[in-house]
């Protein structure tokens, strides 16, 4: 059986037939990578929202089952990590200690997707230590650049390996 040539016409008519799907799908790409970018944006707020809490729980909810931070694995893990550190600060102001309110403060940020359903937070954070307003000024106690392996768990964007020291 010959084979029909296609004429202009009959392209031009598969383009305007074509080209709607192709808007449609570049459309929903990029609405599901906004919405994946807020959904991490929020994810990075609850966590540093959860370390300077103290809240061991809301702590490890940020992470997969299975997610660590550094050499520290797992929920059970994360969340006494969180605990001890909380525990810590309570027995040296129970000692009579001032210790002002820490901040983890993430900036400069950039997500990188992997695919659909994995992406890299890459950052530079800062751990501060507020200031008694008019007499202190807030005092940095550490600062680094991070790269967070996030993947998406069940429809949420969850933290796999937080990396505050790559070697890049």
């Amino acid at each position: 059986m010959p084979m029909k040539r296609l004429t202009a016409a009959s392209i031009a008519a598969l383009m305007m037939v074509a080209a709607p799907a192709a808007a449609v799908a570049a459309d929903a790409d990029i609405l599901r990578e906004a919405q994946d970018r807020a959904q991490i944006a929020q994810l990075m707020w609850n966590y540093v929202r959860a370390i300077d809490g103290f809240n061991p729980d809301a702590y490890a909810a940020v992470f997969t089952p299975d997610g660590a931070f550094g050499a520290t694995k797992g929920a059970e893990a994360l969340s006494k990590m969180v605990a001890d550190l909380k525990k810590s600060q309570d027995d040296r102001r129970a000692k009579g200690e001032v210790i002002p309110a820490m901040h983890h403060v993430m900036s400069n940020d950039y997500i990188e997707f992997i695919d659909k359903d994995h992406a890299r937070y890459h950052y530079y954070w800062m751990t501060v230590f507020a200031g008694a307003p008019g007499t202190n000024p807030p005092r940095l106690a550490a600062a680094g650049r991070g790269v967070d392996d996030l993947v998406r768990v069940n429809g949420r964007w969850l933290i796999r390996f937080r990396n505050v020291a790559p070697k890049d």
